[in-house]
């Protein structure tokens, strides 16, 4: 039990001044903003805007390079030349999982991520100690942010022998959600790798988080297949499809009776807006009633030396690639990066109603519009507590 705390003088989402009560690290009271003095534990919001915690929808922890010395990229130019050079480079590297990774977590928690999902290998070569070295990190920074996390075929499903055997397990052992990558361009069998991963979803109750990167009509036909499966396996509202370059490549009108499909099923697209390749159209999924959310992939590693886990550059980048210049398109941005991303993962705690968890930022700009152009320094609490300012969290756990 903490002692009761008005959060006073905040804009939330830019508008009116309001003061929030925060009891036991949840929202219990709002109100006009008081011009009453400050009590001695109140937080001073200075009227700044309020926003809800920023969510990562899309990482690979255990693949960083964060805070390595610096390595020049060497992959050669297909996905599997990325593929084989990466257990290259990882194999080279001293630095254990959690030294990496944990370093990379709380850079995104201080740059206001506190919640997020990554994506984490298995492979017969290895087996599931990228697995455990996450579920170890989680735990360590439990209190701090919510990591859900996705097993993650990365060398191939059925391809692979003992792969499936392996998802099992992690399942087993608490990961949430069943991944999958290219059924056509990696497994080259799409029935066989979404029968496995559907089944194992079902049979666990687990959600789906399926990378796809094949292009064109191949790249839609699968998301018209992980439709059916999700159709059949019940698992609206439980599916993301991540990348998805497909839908950014053909007309609008073969897209749109897809899209329309998926916002029915419930089933979100992850981007990180690349740069290098077609993006998702953003803007007509989104009036179509499809969920896009943001992620930010890979953060300097051995696929690219980019990335830096800040969430809100991450929708700025979403912004730019799509011209979007009006401050509802800018909040729409926004909202791929919070709202949008809290939906995808299932997150029903979250947001700044009353009775949700105290998780917030502060910032000393006006609108979503400027957050999302400006990218400013930020306060981060955490059920009601401040954990981030600056860039930096207060209290490293490295």
């Amino acid at each position: 039990m903490t002692q009761p705390r008005w959060l006073r003088n905040v804009r939330p989402y830019g508008s009116h001044a309001e003061d929030f009560l925060i009891e036991n690290g949840l929202f219990t009271q709002r109100r006009p903003a008081s011009s009453a003095a400050l009590g001695a534990t109140d937080i001073d919001g200075q009227h700044q805007l309020m926003t809800p915690a920023l969510v990562e929808s899309h990482a690979h922890l255990d693949k960083t390079l964060w805070g390595q010395p610096w390595r020049p990229n060497s992959a050669g130019p297909t996905l599997k030349d990325y593929i084989s050079n990466e257990r290259r480079v990882l194999s080279e590297i001293q630095s254990p999982i959690a030294e990496r990774a944990g370093a990379l977590l709380e850079n995104c928690i201080a740059r206001g991520s506190l919640t997020l999902r990554c994506h984490v290998d298995i492979d017969p070569d290895f087996g599931l100690r990228h697995v455990e070295a996450i579920q170890q990190l989680r735990e360590r920074y439990s209190d701090l942010i919510d990591l859900q996390l996705v097993v993650f075929p990365q060398t191939g499903l059925i391809s692979r022998p003992g792969t499936a055997e392996l998802m099992r397990e992690a399942l087993v052992q608490g990961v949430e959600n069943v991944g999958g990558l290219d059924p056509c361009g990696i497994d080259n069998d799409p029935v066989a790798q979404l029968d496995v991963v559907f089944k194992l979803a079902s049979e666990f109750d687990r959600g789906v988080d399926i990378h796809l990167h094949d292009k064109g009509e191949l790249g839609l036909w699968q998301i018209a297949l992980i439709a059916d499966y999700t159709e059949r396996y019940a698992r609206q509202g439980r599916v993301m499809i991540s990348h998805a370059y497909c839908l950014g490549m053909l007309p609008w009108s073969q897209v749109k009776p897809v899209a329309e499909r998926l916002a029915k099923l419930g089933i979100s697209l992850m981007s990180s807006a690349p740069a290098d390749t077609a993006v998702p159209p953003f803007l007509a999924l989104r009036e179509a009633g499809v969920n896009v959310c943001l992620g930010s992939d890979g953060i300097r590693d051995a696929w690219s030396p980019m990335g830096n886990g800040d969430m809100l550059e991450r929708a700025m980048l979403l912004a730019f690639r799509f011209d979007l210049n009006k401050d509802e398109e800018l909040a729409a941005a926004f909202d791929a990066a919070t709202v949008n991303g809290a939906l995808a993962l299932g997150c029903d705690q979250y947001g700044l109603e009353i009775g949700k968890p105290a998780d917030f930022l502060l910032m000393p700009v006006q609108t979503l519009g400027e957050a999302v152009v400006s990218r400013p320094v930020r306060q981060v609490y955490r059920r009601g507590e401040l954990i981030a300012a600056q860039g930096r969290l207060l209290e490293s756990r490295l």
